[in-house]
């Protein structure tokens, strides 16, 4: 009798815990869409704290709804296995400031959005639930309007013969890819490679350039970015944003040092690999071409828009994989921050959680588990994108259809 009381209890045990761990997203290979890369949450829902100030989440908020004004109300946005319309997505935003206009304190705040809000959670990458955190910032760099022995690597706007596809316009399953080339006679070629670029001057003597820099290292990460602000010699400035990239993949720089056994996986950082290529200039080359992947920028009169073309907010504008994830959505981030002493120097990192919005995405940013932050500009902002490479939870939130 006792062993089958035992047999029972043991067999109730491992039936919740399947349960209850079905519940949880587990992905088992790489989400190819959307439905993949976001699942309901119905337990473990996380606690909605958020260290930053409200202001700026407003803000942010409201500039994501001038993104969503100029789509149709009936264009779907795909929530993992949900098809949302544009104007249930408004209106969940709209209803969300509305709720913060109400000055809820923390545990009212947590609660509300429970009882009105659906979350989904990110699949992770793959065999793992969580998302691996990065950041980036706006730079500034030193650069000229016109070239000379010192300002001698250019940034260009985007060339006329470069040429997008979209995919989808010959086969509906291909829906977010393209295809990025030129035209030569009657074929389409990949584009140039920034060594061909670069090296090679494949767009030299065509007046494509913006303004040129004195480090080939700024240009470098300013491809990185994808926006910055250059700062020039007669005391003004010009802000450039991402225009369009040659479409070629992009490689880490940084894994490549890392997988050469040039530099141990946990000192790689962008002030690291700065130092490196400056201690050691005859691997400089040899290192950057290792990532054909090159963009070209325009002028821009303000500071970095992301890919729903409204302006970043510090610390609140996320970018995630275009394919994968809605733009514009509202979400909830816990990953860990630096913590920056009067120096610049890293002192030691803390948990942190905020709420977020999906503005921008990058040639980086692959998969359900991964994600960039914008952190603004500034020397926090350059120690924050630099160093950060933590692993964390994303989620995605919809206010719940009325009854």
């Amino acid at each position: 009798m006792w062993a089958k009381r035992t047999i029972g209890a043991g067999l109730l045990f491992l039936t919740i815990a399947v349960i209850l761990i079905g519940c949880r997203p587990v992905l088992k290979r790489e989400a190819l869409k959307p439905e993949e890369a976001l699942k309901p949450v119905r337990l473990f829902y996380p606690t909605f704290r958020d260290d930053m100030d409200r202001d700026s989440l407003v803000s942010a908020i409201k500039r994501n709804l001038e993104y969503l004004e100029r789509i149709g109300p009936q264009d779907i946005f795909y929530y993992g296995p949900l098809s949302v319309p544009c104007q249930r997505v408004k209106e969940s935003q709209e209803a969300f400031l509305k709720l913060l206009a109400e000055n809820p304190d923390p545990d009212q705040l947590d609660r509300a959005i429970r009882d009105h809000f659906l979350i989904l959670r990110a699949t992770g990458r793959e065999g793992n639930r969580r998302v691996l955190f990065t950041g980036y910032f706006e730079p500034i760099y030193d650069a000229s309007l016109s070239p000379d022995p010192v300002f001698n690597w250019p940034i260009y706007r985007r060339p006329d013969d470069l040429i997008s596809v979209d995919l989808s316009l010959f086969k509906p399953e291909l829906r977010g890819e393209k295809i990025v080339g030129r035209i030569e006679g009657r074929h389409l070629l990949p584009y140039f490679s920034r060594y061909q670029i670069d090296e090679e001057g494949a767009l030299r003597g065509q007046g494509l350039e913006i303004a040129w820099l004195k480090d080939p290292v700024d240009a470098a990460f300013l491809h990185i970015q994808g926006s910055g602000r250059l700062r020039l010699r007669d005391g003004g400035a010009i802000h450039v944003g991402y225009s369009a990239s040659n479409g070629l993949e992009y490689r880490s720089i940084g894994k490549y040092m890392v997988s050469n056994g040039l530099m141990p996986l946990e000192q790689i950082s962008m002030q690291a690999i700065r130092i490196y290529l400056k201690e050691h200039p005859e691997t400089l080359k040899k290192i950057l071409y290792f990532n054909p992947s090159y963009v070209f920028f325009e002028r821009r009169d303000t500071g970095p828009l992301g890919n729903l073309q409204v302006p970043l907010t510090p610390g609140r504008s996320l970018a995630l994989d275009a394919r994968l994830f809605p733009k514009g959505a509202l979400a909830f981030i816990s990953c860990k921050k630096p913590c920056v002493n009067s120096r610049g120097d890293i002192t030691g990192w803390k948990d942190f959680s905020r709420f977020v919005l999906n503005q921008d995405t990058g040639g980086a940013i692959k998969g359900a588990g991964r994600a960039d932050i914008f952190w603004g500009s500034g020397p926090y902002a350059e120690a924050a994108a630099g160093h950060l490479k933590h692993e964390g939870e994303l989620y995605i939130l919809i206010k719940k259809p009325n009854k």
